[in-house]
């Protein structure tokens, strides 16, 4: 029994560092690829616009829901010690610290990542990828490097658009209950904000948007079992993109706060 398990889990450790393995090479064909002629400008465009413009709805009210709940939820608490002046401050050190770049990557790694790993994976199971090859196409470079970096230079884009959105419906709460005005509001807000938190923020963006693209076309390109495993890729997306969001959140964090 002990043998069985032994095996077992010798097993699941090889199939572990197999898949890191894995996803290492495909980033380093991911780069290879991106770096060298011909470049696909007119298929990275056409996916910056699925990505970026198509995701515009979503991405507004859920940041614009998000600047109002966060400022209601905090007023209270600072309200009881009289500093209800410092809750611009406080919705901006949130907003843009931590609350715009995660939420805007985890509807990106729902909807986006999820999409790229359900397009491609139905693309291989069909054999779509492989006739590509056929026809002397480079299905890595127009599927894949186009993808990844549509959604990693439009991430940061969506992600500003966020904290811009989340902090004004932060203001139109604090100016419905404190009748503030817009300048005096946003002067507050951003009285505490230094370069090295926007450059946290923009650097955020882009190390989220790579990691969604990368999961997302990872487990497309690589799916199989049919229509089974489309739609166990485009899962597997979502939950491994997420989870290497809340990993590179708290490294960054740690390497920003060792900066500071």
């Amino acid at each position: 029994m002990n043998h069985k398990n032994t095996f077992v889990i010798s097993q699941k450790a090889d199939a572990f560092f197999q898949g890191i393995y894995d996803v290492c090479v495909f980033i380093l064909h991911f780069f290879r690829e991106a770096f060298s002629p011909p470049f696909e400008w007119k298929e990275i465009i056409a996916q910056c616009y699925v990505v970026g413009y198509k995701s515009l709805p979503l991405v507004s009210l859920t940041g614009f829901i998000t600047g109002i709940v966060f400022t209601k939820q905090s007023r209270p608490s600072l309200s009881n010690f009289g500093a209800s002046s410092w809750l611009p401050s406080l919705v901006s050190i949130a907003i843009i610290k931590a609350l715009a770049p995660l939420v805007t990557a985890l509807i990106a790694a729902g909807k986006v990542g999820s999409n790229m790993g359900a397009e491609l994976g139905s693309m291989r199971v069909t054999e779509q990828i492989d006739a590509m090859e056929v026809s002397a196409t480079n299905p890595f470079k127009f599927l894949v490097v186009t993808r990844v970096t549509a959604i990693t230079l439009m991430l940061p884009i969506l992600v500003i658009y966020t904290g811009f959105v989340g902090m004004l419906g932060s203001f139109m709460n604090v100016h419905q209950n404190e009748a503030t005005s817009f300048n005096s509001f946003f002067q507050s807000a951003f009285s505490t904000i230094t370069f090295l938190d926007f450059f946290a923020f923009v650097f955020k963006a882009f190390c989220f948007g790579f990691t969604i693209g990368i999961a997302g076309c990872y487990q497309g390109y690589n799916a199989e079992n049919g229509t089974q495993g489309v739609g166990k890729a485009a899962n597997t997306a979502v939950v491994m993109a997420m989870f290497m969001v809340f990993i590179e959140e708290i490294i960054i964090v740690q390497l920003i706060n060792a900066i500071r």
